[in-house]
């Protein structure tokens, strides 16, 4: 069975750092583009970051440029987003999600989607 985890999410003050993972199990980890999504509460989800799994390369959505980075370890079937000079209005669930091929924006695109982890950021 095809599964994601999140892990990572906290409580942090404006302007500090934490790193997200999502662990995949039961499917070709290689052969998947993974995105990182989140919702605010009153928000639509949106797209935050996205690598493709055969090459690596990575997107970020505008807002997220130059703090946010992605990356994977294929050894450990594992993508890794770590969030610099956090901003209040980063403040969301986080989600991982895992789709056939290259990853997208599209998130009716996507294949599996992990439970979410909340990331909380205070002034």
């Amino acid at each position: 069975e095809a599964q994601l985890v999140e892990s990572g999410g906290g409580l942090v003050q404006a302007g500090g750092s934490l790193r997200l993972a999502c662990a995949a199990s039961g499917f070709t980890f290689e052969d998947y583009g993974i995105g990182w999504f989140r919702q605010a509460p009153g928000k639509e989800r949106e797209g935050v970051s996205l690598i493709t799994g055969n090459d690596g390369r990575t997107f970020y959505t505008d807002s997220v440029k130059g703090r946010f980075t992605i990356s994977n370890d294929n050894a450990k079937n594992t993508v890794y987003l770590q969030m610099n000079s956090l901003k209040l209005e980063d403040s969301a669930v986080y989600y991982c999600a895992a789709v056939f091929g290259r990853a997208t924006w599209d998130e009716s695109e996507y294949d599996y989607w992990g439970q979410g982890t909340q990331v909380t950021v205070s002034s």
